[in-house]
């Protein structure tokens, strides 16, 4: 059984409920009907429910009545929320009206079900941005406390076993913080190490990655790697950390034995954490790509409460996939309380 299975298994065991703000998107539904016909999760599809049903019908999807539909500009809680939101923005000056307008929202409503304690988890993106998704997010689920930025990781299903954990890596970050600085970097390398150990039950081997390895080349974005390295050392000594190290360093033992003897990552890492946005979003697309890797993700890592953002290009397959470890996310979060 794979981590996806083990995923799923944990999943229909201990459902969770899960709400889609973009309850009209044709692969959103026709996800949500998978995931309803195989006990995966409690689905809420947010949006006209005229139109879910349309949509549905014309997809010849068999399982969506099971879903709780809640159109945003009318139904029974929409009170109860306007005034969740009113008091939770009111210090950046949110007035009862400008609430009242943003609750119909579907990613407003659907952070403030999960605030109110109406739902475990979120799913969206396959539409929206990720800023737009991440927005209300952090207005209204924020961050959990301790953390200081919300990342991005991916978990990469390789075909290539002999790297990381049997083939199977995790990379961050790859969808929030375009330039990180070294405090920054080092609160994503932690929220990594917390993410596999998590969702993969994998003691992390957390490399940060670098042009450089060990000194081969100076500058300042070396310097910043270096400097985040020695943050999560000095204050998360137990963790398996090494940096800055070069990809091939990292991961291809002969490569880091070479490059860094005497490492206890070099060679061994199963967290790939990248110092910029662009070079974390670009490495996990060529991996994808060109490596014909299976790419889950993002899971957005250090919210109070797991939100997920989808990439527009997401498959069926993606989202129904993302839903197990939303749920996974929630399920640890509580079984952690």
């Amino acid at each position: 059984m794979n981590l996806l299975d083990d995923l799923i298994k944990r999943a229909k065991e201990n459902i969770q409920r899960i709400v889609f703000p973009e309850g009209t998107e044709q692969r959103t539904l026709a996800a949500a009907d998978r995931l309803l016909r195989d006990g995966v999760a409690k689905i809420i599809l947010l949006g006209s429910t005229t139109e879910i049903q349309k949509v549905a019908k014309e997809l010849g999807l068999l399982h969506i009545g099971k879903a709780k539909i809640i159109d945003p500009k009318e139904h029974d809680k929409k009170e109860i929320y306007t005034q969740l939101l009113t008091e939770l923005r009111k210090k950046k000056g949110m007035t009862y009206e400008q609430a009242s307008q943003l609750v119909e929202d579907p990613l407003y409503l659907g952070c403030l079900m999960i605030k109110a304690g109406d739902a475990d988890g979120e799913i969206a993106g396959a539409k929206n941005t990720t800023g737009d998704v991440l927005r209300p997010a952090l207005q209204i689920i924020k961050t959990s406390p301790g953390v200081k930025v919300v990342s991005g990781a991916f978990i990469m299903f390789t075909q290539t076993p002999q790297y990381g954990e049997n083939g199977l890596l995790l990379f961050a970050d790859c969808a929030v913080m375009p330039n990180p600085n070294a405090e920054e970097l080092a609160s994503i390398a932690i929220a990594s190490a917390q993410t596999m150990r998590s969702m993969v039950n994998v003691e992390p081997h957390i490399a940060m990655l670098s042009f450089s390895t060990k000194g081969s080349a100076e500058h300042e974005m070396v310097d910043k790697v270096r400097e985040a390295t020695r943050i999560v050392k000095e204050n998360n000594p137990e963790l398996q950390i090494d940096g800055e190290l070069q990809a091939d360093a990292a991961i291809v033992p002969s490569v880091g034995a070479s490059k860094a003897p005497g490492s206890p990552i070099a060679g061994k890492a199963n967290i790939l954490v990248f110092p910029t946005l662009e070079a974390g979003n670009i490495g996990y697309k060529l991996v994808q790509r060109l490596g014909n890797a299976e790419a889950v993700g993002p899971v957005l890592q250090g919210m109070a409460a797991p939100v997920n953002d989808l990439s527009r290009g997401c498959s069926v397959e993606d989202i129904y996939n993302m839903v197990a470890i939303t749920a996974n996310q929630a399920i640890g979060l509580k079984q952690n309380k």
